[in-house]
């Protein structure tokens, strides 16, 4: 089974873990990332990744997830498809592209 991670999961364990469902939500996205290492499940990757992880502000965070994609067996990049669907949902209603704060 191929995981896809967006760039929200990646952050979770730098956020404060200090509340129960931070902490929990933690815990799920290491375990799910040690079942990835040892090969239980394998992990896809995206431009969109990619373009996220890059507007982080924070170094030690970008280097951290940047590593994940040499893990990845895929990567999706972006094609004339993949913008017309978006614009069709951003246009359904379905918001655009929102960052998760640091």
């Amino acid at each position: 089974m191929r995981l896809y991670l967006d760039n929200c999961c990646f952050n979770r364990p730098f956020d404060d873990q200090s509340t129960l469902t931070v902490r929990l939500e933690t815990e799920a996205k290491l375990h799910i990332q040690g079942a990835i290492r040892a090969g239980h499940y394998n992990l896809g990757w995206s431009y969109i990744l990619d373009y996220e992880n890059a507007a982080n502000p924070l170094e030690e965070r970008r280097t951290e997830i940047q590593r994940w994609e040499r893990l990845a067996d895929s990567f999706v990049a972006e094609t004339s498809a993949i913008l017309t669907t978006m614009k069709e949902l951003t246009t359904s209603g379905i918001k655009p592209l929102v960052f998760c704060q640091p």
